[in-house]
């Protein structure tokens, strides 16, 4: 057609082809959609939803956090909850409400926090009762070359005391060990494992968020390039490094799983500043660890926890606003597809199906309901999101049908899951990066087929029990 071609890529890797007659009208309208794009705070979209009077609340109670901890089986002797940082005081970017060791006294938490990037002193993510094995997080120690915290050894000493069970504790950074070593030069870095009693050091060498960056734009490239050949698409592939850091997210997240249940031993888990790689790991350890983060409801709470109430930085990561570009990066995405590999390895294992991921992933962008509007707890409760926004959750309950897994098997739901992390088992995720090609479609979902097939059996087995109901109800009309 002619006219001037205007490309729309969308933050779900929806692209949009238009034409439009003149030129100028098609800088006019690019400018524009620019400017829209990244809106300020009070005038995006989700703030333009009525939300009635007295209704806005009871959304946002769907998940409870305090709930989750008691599930968990907290507080006990080992564990308590604390509202020390109740006006965020002590850590601008954790929640009021945390889970500390029971020993850990005022001072040691308050001492920690002034030796940990942005105060994110150490704090539970996951006890795992069976064994008293704990999994926390935190940010990296302001230990430049060699300066100490007698609060923060304290700090991870009580940690460990808390699993009586094991004579060691794991501390797990999640970055490369060359970028740890540098950022000793600006005074932070890693711990030293002179200063700090019993502990076993593990780099796991996940890269940081402008590679990560880098590597999804080099994907989506290959995913929207026009009649690649194979060996373009393999070679694209490949170049992108995606599937790597998957699998690197991947090996991080069963090592921690393997410290807690072979070992015995609590793991510590930071990156830089413990948002973003360090969420993606404690959080695919909880999906791993424990079968209720696999069920619906489950995975909300897991996203809750580890994500929106830990400070995981959406408005900024997602690029929701006006704002450095370079701070854009898709760490939560990695963590969605990360789940979608397992469930390829365990079909059988997660309540939800793909859908359920797709759609979590798209509402993060599209900003049409409070949840991951903000970097923080505090952000948010300065905004009043509950009382201006509607949650997500509700509104993906309400459709819980449509994200059913017709493979589920909750019986054999009880066990902990440990991927093979070998590379053959890493492929590209089409249902998300090529989901709207027209190429792909018109094309037969095994999933709408398995769906289609448990309702057809429901029906069914409603109609043969009706039938039952009247041949008991009708008199036998055969005479011997």
């Amino acid at each position: 057609a002619a006219g001037c071609p205007l490309l729309i890529h969308c933050k779900n890797f929806h692209v949009v082809h238009f034409v439009i007659p003149r030129e100028r009208d098609c800088q006019d309208v690019s400018q524009s959609l620019l400017k829209l794009s990244q809106p300020g705070m009070g005038s995006m979209h989700m703030f333009g939803l009525l939300v009635a009077k007295h209704e806005e609340r009871i959304g946002w109670a769907t998940v409870d956090l305090k709930m989750e901890y008691e599930r968990m089986g907290l507080p006990n002797d080992l564990w308590e909850m604390t509202d020390l940082n109740k006006n965020y005081g002590i850590c601008s970017t954790y929640p009021a409400d945390l889970a500390v060791p029971s020993a850990a006294s005022k001072a040691t938490i308050v001492g920690s926090s002034k030796f940990r990037s942005r105060g994110r002193f150490p704090v539970l993510s996951y006890f795992y009762k069976q064994n008293n094995a704990a999994i926390c997080r935190c940010s990296q120690p302001l230990s430049g070359f060699n300066a100490r915290c007698m609060e923060d050894e304290q700090m991870l000493q009580d940690i460990s005391k808390a699993n009586p069970k094991s004579s060691f504790m794991y501390v797990v950074d999640t970055r490369p060990k060359l970028n740890a070593m540098a950022n000793r030069a600006a005074g932070k870095g890693y711990e030293n494992e002179d200063h700090y009693s019993n502990i076993r050091f593990q780099f796991v060498g996940i890269e940081n968020i402008h590679v990560m960056r880098s590597s999804l734009q080099k994907l989506v490239e290959v995913c929207t390039a026009k009649s690649p050949t194979m060996s373009d698409f393999l070679t694209g592939l490949e170049n992108s490094g995606w599937l790597r850091h998957i699998k690197a997210v991947m090996d991080a997240g069963l090592f921690l799983v393997k410290a807690v249940m072979e070992e015995k031993a609590s793991v510590l888990v930071h990156c830089s500043d413990g948002w973003d790689r360090t969420a993606q790991v404690c959080s695919l350890a909880g999906i791993l660890l424990d079968p209720f983060y696999r069920t619906i409801k489950g995975l909300m709470v897991l996203i809750e926890k580890e994500w929106i109430s830990m400070g995981h930085k959406f408005t900024q990561r997602c690029g929701h606003l006006e704002g450095d570009p370079k701070e854009v990066s898709p760490i939560f995405t990695q963590f969605i597809e990360c789940l979608w590999h397992l469930m390829e390895q365990f079909p059988c294992a997660f309540e939800f199906n793909e859908r359920y991921l797709l759609e979590i992933h798209d509402h993060v962008y599209a900003c049409q309901f409070g949840n991951f509007i903000g970097n923080c707890q505090k952000e948010r409760v300065e905004m009043k999101l509950q009382e201006h926004t509607y949650s997500l959750w509700p509104f993906l309950l309400e459709r819980k049908q449509e994200f059913l897994n017709p493979l589920y098997k909750s019986s054999i739901n009880n066990e902990v899951l440990k991927p093979n992390t070998l590379p053959f088992n890493f492929k590209l995720w089409c249902g998300m990066y090529n989901r709207f090609d027209k190429g792909m479609h018109p094309r037969q979902s095994v999933l709408d087929c398995l769906l289609g097939l448990s309702q057809q059996k429901a029906s069914e087995e409603e109609k043969m029990n009706e039938l039952q109901k009247c041949n008991g109800l009708c008199p036998s009309t055969l005479h011997f």
